[in-house]
């Protein structure tokens, strides 16, 4: 049984992946979710990790998933916890010492331009699910937007990328080009929105137990 450690996006929070984790359930692993200790203006991503690996405590077989701004948080808890496998989910691939707030003119985002929260990020959430969704954001007040990342490689774990193919927030193409530039790999893909663990949990679950 592989517990997988699934790590939320900027203002988000376990209920992000109250789908997806019984899925993983259902697949005979486990599951840990934590808040991220957003909303406390003295975190940064030391406390981010610590905060999932006290959540993960004394489990030895895992798996890391990052989603979008967790892509910074899950490398960090890879490398220490020697994880079997690391997820990136439309997630963000930081490079060594660079900061969060960086990383959007490094790679060269550009985001889309006139739509709504719901249109950008939850394209294809039953609508009463991307409703709940917005009343749930955080407030993201911590520190780690100008904290250097502070790993001088990524880990030496397998590693994929997963891009949704209707994301509209982080395109395939821009994923494509970035997981590219930035780990050498090709990504895979999946159906569905940048909050496709909403919309999409089952396939999601799916193909990670099969890369374990």
């Amino acid at each position: 049984m592989t517990t997988f450690a699934l790590i939320h996006g900027g203002g988000g929070s376990s209920w992000d992946f109250h789908l997806l984790g019984p899925e993983l359930v259902a697949r005979g692993h486990d599951f840990v979710a934590p808040d991220l200790p957003i909303t406390d203006s003295s975190a940064g991503l030391s406390d981010f990790t610590d905060t999932v690996l006290a959540a993960l405590g004394d489990a030895s077989d895992v798996a890391v998933l990052g989603h979008s701004y967790g892509g910074f948080t899950a490398p960090l808890v890879a490398s220490k916890v020697r994880a079997r496998l690391l997820v990136y989910l439309s997630g963000m691939i930081p490079a060594p010492g660079e900061p969060p707030g960086q990383w959007w003119g490094n790679t060269g985002f550009s985001g889309p331009e006139g739509l709504s929260d719901v249109e950008t990020y939850f394209n294809g959430v039953a609508p009463e699910l991307a409703e709940e969704a917005l009343t749930r954001v955080r407030d993201q007040v911590s520190t780690e937007w100008d904290e250097p990342w502070p790993l001088p490689a990524h880990p030496d774990v397998p590693t994929h990328v997963l891009l949704c193919r209707d994301d509209r927030f982080f395109t395939p193409d821009f994923q494509r080009r970035v997981a590219r530039e930035r780990l050498g790999i090709e990504p895979d893909e999946v159906d569905g929105p940048h909050c496709a663990p909403l919309s999409h949990p089952s396939a999601i679950a799916d193909r990670l137990v099969r890369w374990l």
